[in-house]
């Protein structure tokens, strides 16, 4: 079997920084532009949007995978991207905050188990590796304590 796998996406694009394109790959069609907030016409996702869904997605499966051996099932992820945009565009940092509901009656030895592993699948996931040395990636993980019914 081999070990390097290979993805592709075409794109197409008519203008300059007020144009808009598209782009697809196997299982993403969708229209892209330059966003409002940089003065272009937000019609379609954008850079900004799509590396910070890359990030979020590979975390929230990577953190996914190390809870699912803890027990815990589904969890819910907010992340915010931070672009400088003077003196030249930069993308700054990346916020991943992880929210895991458990049942009230779990011991602290695994609250503190789950925490360490928000913690833990920001650097194992491949898109953070990627990230690293150019991109600061935080994590701020809440743990919500439950009441069983």
């Amino acid at each position: 079997m081999m070990s390097e796998q290979s993805f592709e996406l075409q794109a197409t694009w008519t203008g300059g920084l007020d144009g808009t394109g598209r782009i697809q790959a196997a299982k993403l069609q969708t229209a892209i532009s330059v966003p409002t907030e940089f003065d272009g016409p937000g019609t379609g996702t954008n850079p900004e949007e799509m590396l910070l869904g890359a990030a979020a997605t590979c975390y929230i499966i990577t953190l996914g995978a190390m809870l699912q051996r803890e027990g815990i099932q589904s969890l819910t992820l907010h992340s915010h991207i931070y672009v400088e945009s003077r003196p030249t565009m930069k993308v700054k940092s990346i916020l991943h905050c992880p929210l895991i509901c458990v049942p009230s009656t779990t011991v602290p030895e695994k609250l503190d188990k789950l925490y360490q592993a928000a913690l833990r699948a920001e650097k194992t996931c491949m898109i953070s590796k990627a990230l690293r040395g150019n991109v600061d990636v935080r994590v701020q993980p809440e743990i919500r304590l439950m009441e069983v019914m």
